[in-house]
């Protein structure tokens, strides 16, 4: 049996067994949670959603989806060591009494795991990871909470909402330059997960909900602190990426950027928050920068990066991963360069000589980073730039095998096989040459074809590219 873990001075949790199903528990579908709901939840009062929606969120329906959803997404454990297939017997036990302290207000947030992900500009990005308990809470909390401010977000945000994604914000954005709005304002916040004003988002969190255990609990998630190096830190101010319910507390937030934008009548795509305004001079576009910036830092509280904002033209800027250009019959989309730099990357970490990997690996890893990224990339006129890459990545695996066979009997024994020589293949199997030189060599391009390393099960960056463009 699992200790049961304290989760603030008054929090302490005994066993209690609620689940109607153990074979429904063990399959982990409905009935994994039964935090349920014993006040009728009240309407909307036509101010704001009121008593009640605590209840709401606490319901055993809403509980057990938002159990899925964590469990679907799995991730690392929290500070407490707690996994994600840990938590079902855990919460078998433990649930009734978890639902009490929330309503009571007794429930304590554990503090979150902070850990950085590097960045392609040598930068990090922090992350926060809460404890999975957290993070079925919080997640339970968005499913209830998201569709109140759905009905106030701006139809110009596109992430972190349902039916909405980043494709759909491109779309829109070649639709105003085709309009004539080709000139871009990019406003770039600084570390905004990581600033947000509590005090400022609280208050607009409360013109919509007036349930004030949900406002104290959102609070607390918010207060609830970092842990780095075994040191807890308290959270002063931002809401901390990895959090479920942070998304939504980040349009919140920037809805009101979506408002002002509308107010003024502006051209704008925003995404989280990575926000393009389109205007058609260059004079407008500085103007909306000083404008916005004004707002941004003095209404909302928020940190703009003057050296990363920029006006200029939209074929000379990054959004979302992606650029546009000028064709024939309009505009086109493209990938940013830095975004082909940065697939490179991994599939240079994939197929780099010192690794070790097995084939059926290689093949298996280069095949899940190629249809995510093609999947993502794919709405843009790219068929130069994969065909390019597919040469290069040709290169590497060929470099990967030559570096495999690494003995000069093994070369030679396997370039015969391929139909190479005795003469050719014992030349260069006692050659000199450094792996990336001999891998572009007409010897080994003719005993490792294309069509050889697809049989092999190789995937093409081209292929995946023409299923979905």
């Amino acid at each position: 049996m699992k200790d049961t873990r304290k989760c603030g001075e008054n929090r302490q949790l005994h066993k209690e067994g609620y689940l109607q199903e153990d074979r429904v528990e063990l399959e982990g579908n409905a009935g994994a949670l039964s935090i349920s709901s014993t006040s009728e939840k009240e309407a909307n009062d036509g101010k704001g959603y009121a008593k009640g929606l605590l209840e709401e969120i606490l319901d055993r329906d809403n509980m057990n989806k938002a159990f899925k959803r964590v469990k679907s997404n799995k991730g690392k454990p929290g500070i407490d060591g707690m996994t994600v297939d840990e938590l079902l017997p855990f919460l078998k036990e433990n649930g009734e009494h978890i639902r009490q302290a929330i309503m009571e207000g007794t429930y304590s947030p554990k503090p979150v795991k902070r850990v950085e992900i590097p960045k392609s500009d040598g930068g990090v990005r922090l992350l926060g990871i809460p404890t999975v308990l957290d993070r079925v809470i919080q997640q339970a909390i968005a499913q209830v909470l998201s569709p109140i401010y759905e009905k106030e977000f701006s139809d110009n945000s596109y992430g972190f909402r349902p039916g909405r994604d980043a494709h759909q914000a491109i779309r829109k954005c070649k639709e105003y330059i085709e309009a004539g709005y080709n000139w871009t304002v990019d406003i770039d916040l600084a570390k905004y997960f990581d600033t947000v004003n509590h005090d400022k988002l609280m208050r607009l969190v409360s013109e919509r909900i007036k349930d004030g255990r949900v406002l104290s609990l959102i609070r607390k998630y918010l207060q609830s602190g970092v842990m780095i190096n075994g040191v807890v830190i308290d959270t002063e101010e931002g809401t901390p990426q990895g959090g479920n319910i942070s998304p939504l507390l980040s349009n919140i937030m920037l809805n009101e950027l979506d408002k002002e934008l509308t107010k003024r009548g502006l051209k704008f795509c925003r995404y989280a928050d990575d926000c393009n305004i389109h205007v058609k001079s260059r004079k407008a576009a500085e103007r909306v920068m000083a404008s916005i910036t004004r707002f941004l830092e003095e209404e909302l509280r928020l940190k703009v990066n003057k050296e990363k904002s920029a006006v200029d033209r939209p074929w000379k800027l990054k959004f979302l991963g992606f650029s546009f250009y000028w064709k024939k019959n309009g505009t086109g989309i493209r990938v940013h360069p830095k975004s082909v730099k940065k697939l490179k990357a991994k599939l240079k970490a994939v197929t780099g000589r010192s690794n070790a990997m097995g084939v059926k690996k290689r093949i298996a890893r280069l095949r899940q980073i190629i249809t995510g990224w093609v999947n993502y990339f794919g709405i843009a006129d790219m068929g130069r730039t994969v065909k390019e890459l597919d040469e290069w990545l040709r290169r590497r695996i060929r470099m990967c095998y030559w570096k495999r066979w690494k003995k000069i009997k093994t070369r030679y024994d396997n370039l015969v096989k391929l139909g190479i020589d005795e003469q050719k293949a014992r030349e260069y199997s006692n050659t000199r040459k450094g792996y990336w030189r001999i891998s572009n060599s007409p010897i080994l391009t003719r005993a490792l074809t294309n069509e050889r390393l697809k049989k092999q099960g190789f995937p093409t960056i081209t292929e995946r590219y023409l299923l979905v463009h």
